[in-house]
């Protein structure tokens, strides 16, 4: 049989390099980067070559398996459907909708088929315990914006072929890609921007593997960005140094932010900050001053106490100075499909804020999810309401939420558990049946 070459994108990340998989039959012989694609243009890393370890792995579930006692049992498909539509029914008729819980893990977001479909099922369910790995990752970028641009999709992201000057907050890219960036080869676009004479910033407390990579980088204290972004604004506008003529979008509100940061001085901020008041000055001139400037912040900026309002003012600075879906700052992506244009009509899809609220803490829901930090308060707590079944698809929160000790337990006791995954891991072993879908190639 001949050797055929097979051209795809590698999922397993938000930069979607394209690849080339050389192959006989189901055989692959070696995984490279596509030359010929255009956004990643040959680069990929060890995840990408890794797709042949997934595909082949022999621990990979292939067909539906079920618990019985601590055994794993495979059994057909038709079973398997009728084991979960029979106890998910159950629960509901005996215990009401939000008895029934559903965990959507990270991978949902790279997968077109459940992108497509996964609505149809939280539909069907219309229970309000829904949760995903938003709430420990992006909620507060998207949450940013949704209360200034109205759809909690409209991510703008940093122009790194054409900006002058990048300033990073809590992200490193080196190890993540450039999440929320969509970037192939995303550390030479970083090269690229020094190479043609722009500048790269990076403020984290922790040395990371980017910050060898930038031409500065400024330790901050941990949970101090609000403080240090408010008074780069009042810089900004004490100074006037303001841009927002530029923009070719409608802006309501300068005056009252410019108000809101006027008591954040430099001086003011940087015993909280860790940061010299006259490095603070000097950071938000040039970032105004520069011809092309994109401010980025990611999961560091996020997790914090103050992570909302931190992406919030990393989006107000980007807008004041000008840069705000103009080239080389941060950019609406004209995407392939267009979740937020075809979402609008939808108030669940472009986005909702504490319309109600978690039942044992308070908590307020977003895009019609709760915090997942509160799924195992839910399933532990008596009463009305409690969640006694859970589905969960492509996500491990034992291993990837706060408190999994306490989540592990609280699994442990579910009346049902379903999980759609391809592997036994840390939160489906207790699980009473497992539907792996296909493998990656």
């Amino acid at each position: 049989m001949d050797s055929r070459l097979h051209y795809r994108t590698c999922h397993l990340c938000e930069a979607m390099c394209g690849v080339e998989i050389q192959h006989v039959g189901t055989e692959i012989r070696a995984i490279r980067g596509d030359k010929a694609d255009a956004f990643s243009q040959g680069h990929v890393c060890p995840k990408a070559v890794a797709l042949k370890d997934l595909q082949d792995d022999p621990d990979r579930l292939r067909r539906p398996v079920k618990r019985v006692g601590e055994e794993w049992v495979e059994i057909s498909w038709d079973e398997a459907f009728s084991l979960v539509e029979d106890n998910l029914k159950r629960v509901q008729r005996d215990h009401g909708r939000d008895a029934v819980a559903l965990y959507v893990g990270n991978p949902t977001a790279h997968n077109p088929g459940a992108l497509m479909l996964l609505p149809a099922l939280v539909g069907s369910l219309r229970t309000k315990n829904r949760y995903s790995a938003t709430s420990v990752d992006q909620l507060p970028v998207m949450l940013a914006s949704y209360q200034m641009f109205g759809h909690q999709a409209l991510l703008p992201i940093p122009d790194l072929d054409r900006t002058d000057f990048l300033l990073m907050l809590g992200a490193n890219p080196s190890a993540s890609n450039g999440s929320i960036m969509t970037a192939g080869n995303v550390m030479g676009r970083i090269k690229a921007i020094r190479e043609r004479g722009g500048r790269v910033t990076l403020i984290d407390p922790r040395r990371t593997e980017t910050a060898d990579s930038v031409d500065e980088h400024f330790f901050i204290r941990p949970g101090s960005d609000a403080f240090f972004l408010a008074a780069v604004l009042n810089v900004i506008f004490s100074e006037g140094l303001d841009r927002i003529r530029r923009l070719t979008v409608p802006v309501a509100g300068a005056d009252q932010l410019a108000a809101l940061v006027r008591d954040f001085t430099p001086e003011a901020v940087a015993p909280h900050t860790g940061l010299a008041a006259s490095r603070i000055r000097s950071i938000a001139r040039d970032f105004a001053g520069a011809e092309r400037a994109a401010c980025y912040g990611r999961i560091g900026t996020s997790v914090q106490e103050h992570g909302g309002l931190a992406m919030w003012m990393i989006y107000a600075i980007n807008a004041v100075t000008g840069n705000l879906d103009n080239e080389g700052g941060v950019m609406f992506p004209l995407a392939a499909i267009d979740l937020a244009g075809i979402s609008s009509a939808s108030a669940l899809l472009r986005g909702s804020f504490d319309t109600y609220r978690s039942r044992v803490r308070h908590l307020p829901e977003f895009g019609g999810e709760y915090p997942c930090a509160t799924l195992a308060d839910e399933m532990l707590t008596p009463g009305a309401g409690q969640v006694r079944a859970l589905i969960t698809h492509a996500g491990n929160p034992v291993l990837s939420t706060p408190n999994g000790r306490k989540l592990d337990n609280a699994l442990a006791g579910l009346d049902f558990y379903c999980a759609i995954d391809i592997y036994i891991n840390e939160t489906t072993r207790h699980a009473h049946v497992i539907l792996p879908p296909t493998g990656p190639l």
